[in-house]
């Protein structure tokens, strides 16, 4: 009896899912896209998320360590992101003394800021669809896969 509640948990729970197209190359936004995300209630203006010759949102968004993403949101260089993203440069930051993973840490001026070695943050500038130039050099054998 168990087993077929759960399987009816399942089954209802599923009737409420629903795909729905929602992650748009900024470069790439057409005007169903842009439709789509005011249907949601985004009401940024749309030029100012991509443009590679003025001051737009992509250029707040890095990529943070080895493919994590976050966003920069100051001009000192202050950078959020997920907690899983810092986890390895925390744990490297950490001793038995001062255990960060388990304690927390608060810098109360950037003088207090403990450097993470060899992490890096990288900035969009621009986007270019090599598709053409790819599917060029790849053999006709191949293209069918």
């Amino acid at each position: 009896m168990k087993k077929l509640g759960m399987v009816v948990a399942i089954f209802l729970a599923a009737l409420t899912v629903k795909a729905d197209e929602g992650m748009w190359l900024l470069k790439e936004l057409n005007s169903e896209s842009v439709a789509r995300m005011k249907e949601l209630g985004f009401t940024f203006p749309v030029d100012q998320l991509y443009d590679e010759n003025n001051p737009s949102l992509k250029d707040a968004v890095v990529i943070f360590g080895g493919g994590c993403t976050g966003v920069a949101v100051s001009e000192q260089g202050l950078i959020f992101t997920n907690h899983h993203c810092g986890y390895g440069a925390i744990q490297k930051l950490s001793a038995v003394e001062h255990d960060y993973l388990k304690d927390g840490f608060v810098a109360k001026s950037q003088g207090e800021e403990l450097p993470a070695d060899g992490l890096t943050v990288s900035f969009l500038r621009s986007m270019t669809d090599v598709t053409d130039r790819i599917l060029s050099q790849v053999p006709s054998v191949l293209s069918e896969i």
